[in-house]
């Protein structure tokens, strides 16, 4: 037995290239396992957009910088194949923090949740993962939305925001969705139920907000950043909040200073919430959430789809379908068809 790992080879400029990454053997599957640790078989990754801020040399922005040599790091769907940890026995599945690794070994003390039966490991990282979750904090806990107030989505037809989005149809929420591309503007409309959706492709995103907001928005989930951020801030309603979830814009950039936005007093003036947050931020009520989520999702309140890629050897060629837009809904690599068990 063998196990391969993804190292971070050199820092990226630009997208991933060929060359920043680097195929390596490392000794996981047979390293001695402290206290409180498990090993598992690595089954599924997700690739998130944060992974590329934390290859870079930022290091001013408070998340975790991978070291040139170390594997890279991304949340995994696992089997437990050894344990020295109570809570999760030789058998059972998990959604941790791991690394791009065949065999990995998690410490129980980081709080990997276990998957449970009759959820697939696709299921734990798609519709029920830390994207769906990402959603439903940001929306529900920092944006508060109230019946009849209005709500903007950018990257709606992303894996984040797709749920964001419906999420705010469930609450009430006159929803605008913001996306690229007819396929995706096509996909909101019809699958997720949002009626009025914003092709920044091909329309004119400020004007358009003008048009379908005159009064201005209410809250913002922002994906994106960029100048789609600028033209939500330039339309926020009076007491408005905006949600810093992504600043997918600006992730490729080697710059410590990006730009946010311009306008500083249409904020003060509109009296404008802006707060960002993380996942971890609300970890003690991921249980409820993910009632809600499956009862959703069970019963056609909420869709999603997944991009699912193959094989361990080809996990670096598609990371840059985030940033491209390529992707159709959340994008997994597949290393292990047990991701498919629900049991």
């Amino acid at each position: 037995m063998e196990n391969r790992q993804w190292l971070l080879h050199r820092r990226p400029v630009g997208m991933l290239r060929d060359g920043d990454l680097e195929l390596a053997h490392g000794d996981q599957h047979q390293r001695a396992l402290p206290a409180g640790h498990i090993r598992v078989r690595n089954l599924l990754f997700l690739y998130a957009p944060t992974m590329r801020n934390w290859m870079s040399s930022r290091g001013a922005s408070l998340h975790m910088i991978i070291p040139v040599g170390a594997p890279v790091q991304a949340m995994a769907a696992s089997r437990v194949i050894e344990s020295h940890h109570p809570a999760f026995p030789v058998g059972s599945r998990i959604v941790s923090m791991g690394s791009w690794s065949e065999f990995d070994i998690i410490d129980g003390a980081s709080a990997p949740r276990l998957i449970d039966e009759g959820v697939t490991a696709i299921e734990a990282l798609g519709p029920f993962g830390l994207n769906a979750l990402t959603a439903y904090f940001g929306l529900m806990r920092v944006g508060r939305p109230s019946p009849g107030e209005t709500l903007v989505v950018s990257g709606a037809a992303g894996s984040t925001g797709s749920v964001a989005a419906q999420l705010g149809r469930i609450a009430g929420c006159r929803v605008i969705g913001i996306a690229g591309g007819a396929e995706k503007c096509s996909w909101l409309r019809d699958e997720c139920r949002i009626a009025d959706v914003i092709d920044y492709r091909s329309d004119d995103v400020s004007a358009a907000l003008k048009s379908l907001c005159p009064t201005g928005t209410d809250i913002f989930f922002d994906n994106v950043g960029g100048a789609i951020l600028q033209a939500a801030v330039d339309n926020m309603a009076k007491f408005g909040r905006i949600i810093l979830c992504g600043q997918i814009a600006g992730y490729n950039s080697e710059e410590e200073d990006l730009p946010a936005f311009k306008n500083i007093m249409r904020v003060i003036y509109g009296s404008v919430r802006i707060q960002g947050f993380l996942f971890g931020d609300y970890r003690d009520e991921v249980p409820a959430a993910m009632a809600d989520l499956i009862a959703w999702r069970r019963s056609g309140e909420i869709v999603t789809r997944e991009d699912i890629r193959t094989g361990f050897e080809t996990l670096p060629m598609h990371f840059n379908a985030l940033f491209e837009g390529t992707n159709r809904g959340t994008l997994l690599g597949l290393v292990d068809d047990d991701a498919y068990s629900a049991r």
